[in-house]
């Protein structure tokens, strides 16, 4: 059914947020924390279950379906030319999965909401989930930890009996630096989108090469350009992922 696949990771690589902006949209008093959170996690300083559990230490209640919505309606954005990016993979053929620490819940709603194309497989943490709606993408794999991403993508390649030559992964932190070094030992396809110095510090530790950078490649001292990272088309993507593929 599907030739290939694109596994990308979604906050700050695919849209201009964080995982936890739901959350510190509802709760504001708690926006510090999460963003500490959310930056040790990316640098691979703390794993993504201790993040998870500082963040269920923090929150006096868990998102409700009627906060993500007011977050949704509020907030939700994408980088330009990411929904045409996904519709554009599957009318080609090639399998478009979200993999990201980012919560299933906020997925749930965003396509109940249809503010994305339905895509057939997230890979997302569990501790925000509603319940199932026909909306829901096809398949939900649950991510607990970052190494969960390979695994999960490699769960997913194989069920649909995709060769590893057609895996394309894309990340943006070194939170994404376990997927790239999968990627790499199966001879993946890995472009950095949106790259930040954590990717890069990872990447040249393990001796991983990205085969392309796409949008900004911010270095250390370099502030985020939120500006600038909206004006990246990421429909220009399609050529580089059907040189790969061709």
């Amino acid at each position: 059914m599907y030739k290939a696949i694109v596994s990308s990771d979604w906050s700050e690589c695919l849209a201009p947020c964080s995982p936890f902006d739901c959350i510190s949209f509802n709760y504001p008093e708690l926006t510090t924390e999460l963003e500490t959170i959310f930056k040790q996690y990316t640098s691979n300083i703390i794993s993504l279950g201790e993040a998870s559990h500082k963040i269920q230490t923090l929150l006096p209640v868990i998102v409700t379906i009627e906060q993500m919505d007011a977050y949704l309606d509020n907030s939700f954005s994408t980088y330009k030319g990411v929904p045409e990016l996904i519709e554009w993979c599957l009318s080609k053929d090639i399998l478009f999965m979200i993999n990201t620490t980012g919560m299933i819940g906020y997925f749930q709603r965003v396509f109940a909401k249809g503010l994305l194309p339905r895509v057939p497989v997230i890979s997302a943490h569990p501790m925000v989930r509603y319940p199932t709606r026909n909306s829901d993408p096809d398949d939900i794999y649950d991510l607990f930890e970052i190494n969960d991403k390979g695994k999960n993508t490699d769960a997913v390649a194989r069920s649909y009996h995709i060769s590893s030559k057609r895996v394309i992964l894309m990340g943006d932190s070194g939170g994404d630096g376990p997927h790239f070094e999968w990627g790499a030992k199966i001879n993946a396809f890995l472009i950095g989108s949106m790259t930040k110095p954590s990717l890069e510090k990872y990447c040249l530790k393990k001796n991983i090469n990205a085969h392309v950078r796409f949008g900004i490649s911010y270095t250390e001292v370099q502030e985020k350009d939120l500006q600038k990272e909206m004006q990246i088309n990421f429909m220009d993507l399609s050529s580089t992922i059907e040189d790969r593929l061709s």
